[in-house]
């Protein structure tokens, strides 16, 4: 009598499963291609060459920590990109650093972000990729800046809290700290002098 009911479970159960990992698979192919197509912001100039530049907070702090959290780092942020409300995989709106206590700066994410004014008209929902909804920050927020949507993808750097978390226990802005020189890049890291002053991003 349970035999039927047992099999219609397991039967559930293994589709689930391999949706689950088919879907893993794809969002692990989607992530290739985007460090394949961000490898070359490992090193800063680059990123200052392609428009990139320093985002400081409105009290001109450029890395940004969360105590008890982690990191996110520094963020260098393409105000074209930014002003522009489509959402590219291959091209984010700001790139992500660290810096190692020999003033290396090492590529750990990529950030996606659209502004909320821009997406919310033409969208009944909140934007995705790679199968993720964004997080919202509300205006009032510590860069002084309109409300807007971001996706942090640590596509760079290992990140306990998840590929997808907003924060990384393992990034700090105190080089030195917890062995932070462990990147674990694929590749050289960059390096070069920060860029000095507030990103024009509206």
């Amino acid at each position: 009598m349970l035999r039927k009911p047992l099999s219609i479970l397991l039967a559930l159960v293994a589709g689930a499963t391999a949706t689950t990992a088919a879907f893993a698979a794809t969002q692990r192919i989607g992530l290739d291609g985007v460090k394949h197509a961000t490898a070359k912001y490992q090193h800063v100039d680059v990123a200052t060459t392609d428009g990139y530049a320093t985002l400081l907070d409105a009290n001109g702090i450029a890395c940004i920590d969360m105590p008890g959290m982690g990191a996110m780092g520094t963020h260098h942020v393409n105000g074209d990109l930014v002003k522009d409300p489509a959402l590219d995989p291959d091209h984010p709106e700001a790139l992500v650093y660290e810096t190692d206590a020999h003033g290396h700066d090492h590529l750990v994410a990529l950030e996606y972000i659209v502004f909320q004014s821009d997406w919310d008209p033409g969208h009944a929902s909140r934007p995705q990729l790679f199968g993720q909804s964004f997080s919202l920050t509300p205006v009032g927020n510590r860069f002084g800046l309109p409300a807007f949507y971001s996706l942090h993808v640590w596509a760079w750097k290992h990140s306990p809290a998840g590929t997808f978390a907003m924060w990384n226990p393992q990034v700090t802005c105190s080089p030195g700290a917890h062995g932070s020189d462990d990147h674990g890049h694929e590749g050289a890291g960059g390096h070069g002098p920060h860029i000095g002053g507030r990103v024009a991003v509206r």
